[in-house]
């Protein structure tokens, strides 16, 4: 019984996952942040961050709470999330696999010229 349980289990967070990820393109998530969550000029890397936190900031930006004035940007984006679609979105960049198999360096950095 114990392993129909665990697959039970492992299903469910799939499908969190795979909510998460229709939500990041849906809601666009992705013009700023990146197709794989990377990060974009001066917008931050998302994909593997911790999911407390991920969720936190998105409350955050939900009640029109900001640290940065550039991050203001989020706010119209969080306000009509629910909290069940928070926990997707979090899940989906906390757990975040790249399908195409290139990975994204956690030094990855998108500051600077391009190196010109």
């Amino acid at each position: 019984m114990a392993p129909l349980f665990l697959a039970l289990c492992l299903q469910g967070d799939a499908t969190l996952y795979e909510q998460g990820r229709a939500l990041y393109f849906e809601k666009g998530c992705n013009g700023c942040h990146g197709l794989k969550a990377e990060g974009m000029t001066s917008y931050p890397t998302l994909a593997n961050r911790a999911k407390g936190f991920l969720a936190h900031r998105l409350e955050q930006y939900r009640s029109g709470v900001t640290e940065t004035q550039i991050a203001q940007i989020m706010i119209p984006f969080a306000q009509p999330l629910s909290d069940a679609q928070i926990d997707a979105l979090s899940t989906y960049l906390h757990e975040f696999v790249d399908e195409t198999g290139e990975g994204v360096s956690a030094k990855f950095q998108t500051w600077g010229d391009g190196g010109s």
